[in-house]
């Protein structure tokens, strides 16, 4: 491994090489020794930087929220159409499969938000940004005459957030009755009926950003 230029790479690495084990062994029994091997380094170099594991667990978390937000970001910044930016959430809220590795990092260390305060403020923080970020999407629909949801924005946005993370969970907890390209069509049936826009027409006729920039 060439050597990094400065601690907050090497961290960085750590970080990354911590996400790779959690999402192919879970957090069950991970070990220092485990992050070691993944990023190349001696157990001592890891506790080095993160003299306490779960230290390097809520960096882990840190990075895995602001990461996965921000693609979300970048896919609404990139489309022009309020339909295109709706589409493009559902894409990227939805995990492509059981071995989705964002997916399967977010749901292993939400569930530690039950036993610790800071994961649960990361938790919650994501849960919130995701809810604006849908609602913000939906107030522009409807003010260029796109959207005519029925109730609050806010109350839609919330609905929308949590259909994502139930279909997720099923996904990544390898449900056979739920596949992601028809949890998708459901998450896009819904915000069809309570925006009174035929979103499935629209992704028929022009399918929404890809998920390219899911792993960037």
């Amino acid at each position: 491994m060439a050597r990094p230029r400065n601690q907050t790479e090497r961290r960085r690495q750590l970080v990354e090489a911590a996400a790779r084990v959690i999402a192919e062994r879970g957090l069950a029994g991970l070990r220092i020794r485990d992050v070691a091997e993944a990023a190349g380094l001696s157990p001592g170099s890891v506790s080095y930087y993160f003299p306490d594991l779960d230290d390097l667990l809520l960096d882990v978390h840190h990075h895995a929220v602001d990461r996965y937000y921000w693609l979300r970001m970048r896919v609404v910044e990139r489309c022009e159409d309020p339909r295109d930016k709706l589409l493009g959430l559902v894409e990227q809220g939805v995990p492509d499969d059981a071995a989705d590795e964002m997916g399967l990092v977010l749901y292993e260390l939400h569930l530690s938000a039950s036993r610790d305060k800071a994961h649960a403020v990361l938790m919650s923080g994501l849960y919130d940004r995701e809810v604006s970020l849908y609602a913000t999407v939906l107030a522009f629909g409807v003010s260029g005459g796109v959207f005519a949801p029925i109730g609050d924005l806010r109350g839609v946005a919330m609905n929308a957030v949590a259909l994502e993370d139930a279909y997720g969970l099923h996904i990544v907890g390898r449900n056979p009755a739920v596949a992601p390209q028809e949890a998708r069509r459901l998450v896009r049936a819904y915000l069809s009926v309570v925006t009174g826009c035929d979103l499935e027409a629209w992704h028929a006729e022009r399918p929404g950003p890809g998920r390219a920039e899911r792993q960037a």
